[in-house]
């Protein structure tokens, strides 16, 4: 490859590398703000992690919706009007008068963001296949998963100099930045002929064969919970941190930080060692000691027990999400290749409808107590835990009629 062109794959991946960050920066870029918010809006901390629910629940539906359209449509199309909806949405959650539309908004800010997380893949697979997708993956990823540690000390560093209305104008600028680098830099990947006739029926069809197998499944739920429990670090942690343990919100920004060094770290890890040690044994281990991790927390809140005995299991969980989702994900879709884009999208959505689900009952007992997020942590390990072993294990001896019957009808 010569340098001009490797220099045209790394600008590529860069740029697809910052679509696929929307996610962590809508999610995470506010964290510092929430109890800044409570007061703004004279409201409960529930409420303000019920605008991550909502954030969280559209970047769920919108996987779906965005990833679908983009088969139909092209890729540069939605995208342009997914990123000026995105612009949009950003002003208005800046504007918001009242808690309630501040939710609504952020909705459909994280229906937006979706399309640049499931576009940038699509683009990627237009692209390349082989060990030069997998190259440009590693890439694109490596992008990625910047986003848990640039998106929260941004969102202290904006607000150290105004309000939290200035994340979400922001927000706005980098979706107004991607939105013309999209109109002005990226070409469309999917030619006409190449492009899928819209069928809902089958598409049906193809959810309805993956959620009848049980292996597919149990890795599903195993990751997807997993990523759950960790939605509800995210939403409980701004208000652990700074209201019980009082610390400011650029101290916050690093501690929450260094989780997303334990992310890389974790998710490394297993690609460093794959060729040694299998996937299973990798999620054995990632299981277990996530359902460590969270009995620690659990312990610690409980006692009210100092900041680092907090900080230091919170880490391990992290780090235990990177080895399960990275372990989880081929084994889940190694036997998907007949309908591999639809399992990916059950993949991708059903983490953020769990996490949409337990990130309110964080904040249920109050600001005060970091007990609900031990619990919740403790009880996500444990669920991710027996849906391993009663769905994955117990399946592994038996033929699976429908994971049969798909492939011979594929």
């Amino acid at each position: 490859m010569t340098i001009k062109k490797e220099q045209k794959v790394l600008g590529l991946a860069l740029l697809l590398g910052l679509f696929s960050t929307m996610g962590p920066f809508t999610i995470d870029m506010y964290l510092p703000a929430f109890p800044e918010i409570v007061k703004q809006f004279d409201t409960t901390a529930s409420l303000v992690q019920l605008s991550l629910t909502a954030c969280l629940l559209g970047l769920g539906i919108g996987q779906l919706v965005m990833g679908s359209l983009s088969d139909v449509y092209g890729r540069r199309n939605p995208l342009l009007i997914s990123m000026a909806m995105y612009v949009v949405a950003s002003l208005a959650c800046a504007l918001s008068p009242h808690i309630g539309l501040l939710i609504a908004f952020r909705f459909v800010q994280g229906f937006a963001a979706s399309a640049g997380i499931v576009i940038s893949r699509a683009i990627a697979r237009d692209l390349y296949s082989g060990h030069e997708l997998t190259k440009f993956f590693s890439m694109l990823l490596l992008v990625g998963n910047l986003g848990p540690l640039v998106a929260p000390i941004s969102g202290s560093g904006v607000l150290a100099v105004t309000t939290w209305t200035g994340v979400f104008i922001a927000l706005s600028l980098l979706g107004l930045y991607l939105w013309a680098m999209t109109k002005w830099k990226l070409r469309e990947t999917l030619p006409a002929e190449r492009r899928k006739p819209s069928n809902f029926m089958e598409q049906l069809g193809n959810y309805g064969s993956l959620l009848r197998d049980r292996q597919f499944v149990g890795y599903m739920l195993a990751q997807g919970i997993m990523i759950a429990g960790v939605f509800a670090y995210v939403s409980g942690t701004p208000f652990i941190y700074q209201n019980i343990y009082g610390v400011s919100p650029a101290v916050f920004s690093i501690l929450f930080a260094s989780n997303g060094v334990s992310l890389i770290i974790g998710s490394t890890l297993v690609g460093k060692m794959a060729h040694r040690v299998s996937e299973h044994t990798f999620l054995l281990i990632g299981l277990l000691m996530a359902c460590l991790a969270g009995a620690v927390v659990l312990f610690v809140a409980i006692i009210h027990g100092p900041l680092f005995a907090l900080v230091i299991p919170l880490f391990f969980f992290v780090a235990s999400l990177g080895v399960t989702s990275t372990a989880a994900f081929p084994l889940a879709m190694e036997t998907q290749g007949h309908m591999a884009g639809s399992a990916a999208a059950l993949l991708g959505v059903i983490p953020f409808l769990l996490g949409a689900i337990v990130s309110p009952l964080v904040g249920i007992a109050g600001e005060d107590t970091a007990v609900p997020m031990g619990i919740i942590l403790l009880g996500t390990s444990v669920a991710a835990m027996l849906s391993y072993f009663f769905l994955v294990k117990k399946a592994a001896g038996k033929p699976n009629e429908d994971r049969e019957l798909a492939k011979n009808v594929s």
